[in-house]
């Protein structure tokens, strides 16, 4: 048996319970589901979160498992941790993963955006691979927020009410 067996995947996630609604071209999570709108899906998902390609923006890889130079691996928070604050030290180490697409991928760190913001993408469960949606912006009121994931709140604009989104998307 090798010294440092290789270890599962692990990919980030953040459980959200609402819905997946589709507003004028685009995807919206939201805690409930407003009447009148379109709603792709409803009930509890896994949030996960993709990091765009250098020079494919369209593309992105939710990473599951990272390797560092020397044989170091690193899954979930951690290798989260390094891609975000330290992976330009280690330009060659390779991201494993799932594109936004559901492809099984393999990127070096050299080859990814990390200036642009990552891609969130919502999954049915946490073994899915391909995701359901790509909400582009969360509704929830400021009394709705505290239960929700920091990274969440991070990564998409928040509106209070689907009228202000509107209103934003319009101006």
């Amino acid at each position: 048996m090798s010294p440092n067996p290789i270890p599962a995947r692990q990919p980030i996630g953040d459980l959200f319970t609402g819905c997946v609604i589709q507003l004028a071209g685009a995807q919206v999570l939201a805690l409930s589901a407003p009447e009148g709108v379109d709603v792709l899906f409803n009930g509890e998902m896994t949030i996960r979160y993709g990091i765009r390609f250098l020079g494919k923006p369209h593309l992105s890889i939710v990473p599951g498992l990272v390797a560092i130079d020397y044989g170091e691996m690193l899954t979930g928070e951690e290798a989260w941790t390094f891609l975000m604050k330290r992976s330009n030290l280690y330009p060659r180490a390779e991201v494993f993963g799932y594109r936004n697409d559901g492809r099984d991928d393999m990127i070096v760190v050299k080859n990814l955006d990390l200036a642009l913001p990552v891609e969130v993408l919502a999954f049915p469960d946490e073994n899915a691979t391909v995701p359901i949606a790509k909400p582009t912006a969360l509704i929830a009121s400021d009394d709705e927020i505290a239960n929700l994931s920091p990274r969440l709140l991070e990564s998409l604009p928040r509106f209070a009410t689907i009228a202000a989104w509107q209103a934003d998307a319009s101006s």
